[in-house]
């Protein structure tokens, strides 16, 4: 992932790309919830989950996941928390997932962020 061109986030092996979006109503205990869930999740090969094969996660926060398009093409924003809410609960999730043992690399929460990703979905 680069900022200005400069890598400020990467993995160096097969792992998982984690967009987090925080909502207006997440707090810290959402945010172990959401860390917790993402390194159990059984969705790689074999039905194992990133805590099961050590795969490190490239975690990059994401407003835009709570996008409301219901109205229109003119989407609001309005159910994602605002920036001196959302960076620390996406800080949470990160410290939460090293807790429990993930290689974790990350973003720069508010930058214009360009992420280079090979997609191996099956």
């Amino acid at each position: 992932m680069e900022v200005d061109d400069e890598v400020v986030g990467a993995i160096d092996r097969p792992g998982l790309v984690v967009l987090v979006g925080v909502h207006v109503d997440d707090d810290s205990s959402a945010a172990q919830r959401l860390a917790a869930k993402v390194w159990t999740l059984r969705i790689l090969d074999g039905e194992q989950s990133a805590a099961d094969v050590g795969a490190p996660l490239l975690v990059v926060s994401q407003f835009t996941l709570y996008a409301d398009s219901s109205r229109g093409r003119r989407p609001s924003w309005s159910a994602a928390a605002r920036g001196e809410v959302a960076a620390p609960l996406v800080d949470a999730v990160v410290a939460e997932l090293r807790r429990l043992g993930a290689d974790v690399a990350t973003g720069r929460f508010g930058a214009q962020m360009r992420l280079h990703l090979v997609n191996d979905g099956r």
